[in-house]
């Protein structure tokens, strides 16, 4: 069988359950059973395909963590009345004209604070969806505006593992890239700001009644004390902890608060960290206030497994870049007329890289393969590879990245029209680049 077929076909049958709202994971596995299938015909034993899976599914080990504290993080946040505070102060706070460009720019703060776009989508972003449910505005816009923060905070963090595997791939200093990140991704800020101000004043956040706030001051003791989880996350961020320890602490401080503050059993605040947190069934925003918990991520981990271990099996067998190089026009893998055309045929290849990879990683490690003898400066790679595979990837909607902070944020791939800032990164840089096509040097020295 054709491997370019099989790929294309695949990425067909992915994007036609992803419309149909199938789980992701039952069309991931057939086509993980098909490859195998095709690798078996050309000669792969059945042994060597599975030490290729669990090599690829190692990978998602460290996924797996982070996925279980933040379905902890997000119901303990909620048990201790964490997100509740943040929500009911939001509502005060954040004027109705300026909630959509809020949810970007909050989100994108947290992100950059804590270097995790997983993480600022199920704390901050969480509050910002709640806060869109017990009102007018178009969740999906919320949500496109959450992760769009998300990501944009993650790329110039510090603490961002996309950042530091870029950084080291490429043998460049991450504080460079950075710098560079930040001045070519100004004017795509700029705009995308100016397209979420738009949609706030056109869609205002009108709160259909004010059964969200005094449901809230009813069921949850809420002031300042509340938000120590939240503060412990921010703390150890600057401290620069590892974000998974930091997660943990907040667990705790925030299991402490739901016990001793809010009057909840330490029973039922476990129940909640991994079933999820719920209300009662009398309660008026039970379908509002809801979520996390450690079993429903085992969801999102199940299509993280499947989706590893085929890129294990696509990557140890050579048939995922073999086949690229065949389904990419030749003059994309060989040296590019411009740093404009480069860029762009770099874009295409981290898209279609994103897409068959499944993951960031898989992706960024990929496309920095493909593309790297193209480049003869390290800088300009970094910097070209961060501003397409690591902003396209969430725009896959089988891709982890974009899936875990649709799932955490009780959406789907509706989202995406909405996330402005991660397809304006591709095309604002390469409309510079076409501009500058005669100065490369001054796109990527920073200086």
């Amino acid at each position: 069988m054709n491997i370019g077929l099989a790929l294309l076909g695949s990425v067909t049958v992915l994007l036609l359950c992803t419309i149909t709202s199938v789980y992701i994971a039952y069309p991931l596995l057939l086509i993980l059973l098909l490859f195998i299938g095709i690798c078996l015909h050309k000669g792969f034993s059945i042994w060597a395909l599975w030490q290729m899976c669990c090599r690829g599914s190692q990978k998602a080990l460290p996924v797996f963590t982070i996925l279980t504290l933040i379905g902890a993080v997000t119901a303990t946040w909620m048990a201790a009345g964490t997100v509740p505070a943040i929500v009911y102060y939001g509502i005060q706070l954040i004027q109705p004209q300026w909630f959509i460009l809020a949810a970007f720019l909050l989100t994108s703060l947290v992100s950059l604070l804590i270097g995790t776009s997983f993480g600022a989508a199920s704390t901050i972003g969480l509050a910002m969806m709640i806060m869109a449910k017990g009102s007018s505005v178009n969740p999906d816009l919320i949500a496109g505006a959450v992760i769009a923060g998300a990501y944009l905070g993650e790329q110039r963090s510090p603490m961002s593992s996309s950042a530091h595997l870029v950084a080291a791939i490429t043998q460049t200093d991450l504080y460079g890239n950075i710098k560079r990140m930040v001045q070519t991704g100004l004017w795509p800020l700029i705009v995308s700001c100016g397209i979420y101000l738009g949609l706030s004043l056109l869609y205002p956040m009108q709160a259909r009644d004010q059964s969200l706030s005094i449901a809230l001051q009813q069921l949850f003791e809420l002031n300042a004390v509340v938000l120590l989880p939240a503060g412990v996350i921010i703390v150890l961020a600057l401290l620069r902890v590892e974000a998974k320890y930091s997660m943990l602490l907040s667990i705790v401080a925030a299991i402490g608060l739901a016990v001793f503050y809010q009057q909840d059993s330490l029973e039922q605040v476990l129940q909640f960290a991994i079933f999820g947190f719920r209300l009662e069934s009398d309660s008026p925003i039970q379908t509002i206030l809801r979520g996390g918990g450690i079993l429903p991520m085992l969801k999102v981990c199940g299509t993280v497994l499947i989706s590893t271990s085929l890129a294990g099996i696509l990557a140890g067998t050579g048939l995922l870049k073999t086949s690229f190089k065949r389904l990419v026009r030749a003059d994309y893998l060989e040296q590019s007329p411009s740093t404009a055309q480069r860029f762009s045929n770099t874009a295409l290849i981290g898209a279609l890289a994103a897409a068959f990879g499944c993951t960031q990683t898989i992706g960024i490690l990929l496309t920095e393969d493909l593309v790297q003898q193209n480049y003869k400066q390290s800088e300009q790679l970094a910097l070209d590879l961060e501003n397409t595979v690591v902003v396209l990837s969430p725009l896959i909607p089988w891709n982890i990245a974009g899936l875990v902070p649709a799932t955490v944020l009780m959406t789907d791939w509706q989202f995406i029209p909405y996330a402005c800032y991660l397809y304006l990164i591709p095309v604002l840089v390469w409309l510079q680049l076409r501009t500058l096509a005669q100065k490369p040097k001054g796109y990527c020295s920073g200086k």
